[in-house]
């Protein structure tokens, strides 16, 4: 072929490879996180629940609220606090036909032996197990056969891997999975990472290592700030949703995703994160067809999912 045919093809042939060649439209999608757990809309009538605004004892609510759906029936339980001298961190309960519209319990709180917050959830046989936040950020465990009456079982007994305690300091905001007869806790310290532990007796945890499963940063959106929310499996993978603040003053937080394929190592979504601008806490709840994003703090907001440009296309 001569140097004229040469030159007349190379810019048809760069012209096509142009234009099969993907526009660059910023980070990369990356299959380890499914449209349907990373792309949520927010509902119209958000926010779905909040504080009274009144004096009541949940004048406002914060941090982590958990969410079970069971049937047509959903429930909501939450922190509840009011203004004033009394900082103390009541339990308070709330229910729902659809997980939109919400009625709260007649007689609550529901729990005031107890500092309750930033608590999950776990219903294993006729039992529900809460996790949750005590006074001075020490995990503790509750449990239930009713979801209303709540009996406590003490602070958590965590352990390093040698077997000797913790050293001295808060360990709190206790995200939970169970399987095979093993339950995992993930719970932070002073929220500066997290760490993971195991126990199959619910009485004594050990860290699986002393060094943490999930850290802040590099990124400027968990800079300063990271705590576990929740894990799920999805097909075969997990996923921890955590929250996390890029502001040394945690004066903002947003929701964020992790994958794992064996609940210690663990890669953050690229496009983290998911919801910004204090939208935190969040959990993933099953509707009978996908998955709802719902944030807990500083109120309920309940977020649907939604197909990404690339699936439109």
């Amino acid at each position: 072929m001569t140097k004229k045919y040469l030159i007349f093809l190379l810019p048809l042939f760069c012209a096509g490879w142009m234009a099969f060649e993907p526009p660059l439209t910023g980070k990369p999608v990356d299959p380890d996180f499914p449209d349907e757990l990373v792309h949520f809309q927010p509902h119209p009538n958000n926010p779905v629940f909040t504080g009274t605004g009144m004096a009541t004892w949940d004048q406002k609510i914060r941090e982590r609220g958990y969410i079970l759906r069971e049937g047509n029936n959903w429930f909501l339980w939450y922190t509840g606090y009011r203004n004033g001298e009394d900082k103390t961190k009541y339990l308070g309960y709330a229910t729902s036909t659809d997980g939109l519209s919400w009625k709260r319990y007649g007689n609550n709180p529901i729990h005031t032996a107890n500092w309750v917050e930033d608590m999950a959830v776990l219903k294993e046989g006729n039992t529900y197990y809460l996790f949750a936040e005590g006074k001075d950020d020490i995990a503790h465990l509750m449990t239930s056969t009713d979801r209303i009456h709540w009996q406590e079982r003490g602070p958590l007994d965590i352990r390093t891997v040698d077997g000797k305690p913790l050293s001295k300091g808060p360990y709190g905001t206790p995200a939970v999975w169970k399987e095979n007869d093993v339950w995992y806790l993930f719970y932070e310290r002073n929220d500066a990472a997290v760490w993971l532990a195991t126990s199959k007796d619910l009485k004594v945890w050990k860290n699986v290592q002393d060094e943490p499963v999930l850290q802040c940063g590099p990124e400027a959106y968990d800079q300063f700030a990271v705590a576990a929310n929740q894990i799920i499996r999805h097909k075969d993978k997990y996923y921890l949703y955590y929250h996390a603040s890029a502001f040394k003053d945690w004066r903002e937080w947003s929701t964020n995703v992790a994958v794992s394929n064996d609940l210690i190592h663990w890669t953050k979504y690229n496009q983290n994160p998911i919801m910004g601008q204090n939208t935190s806490s969040g959990i993933l709840v099953p509707d009978g067809k996908a998955y709802r994003l719902y944030t807990m703090h500083p109120e309920v907001r309940v977020f649907l999912p939604v197909k990404s440009s690339n699936q439109q296309n």
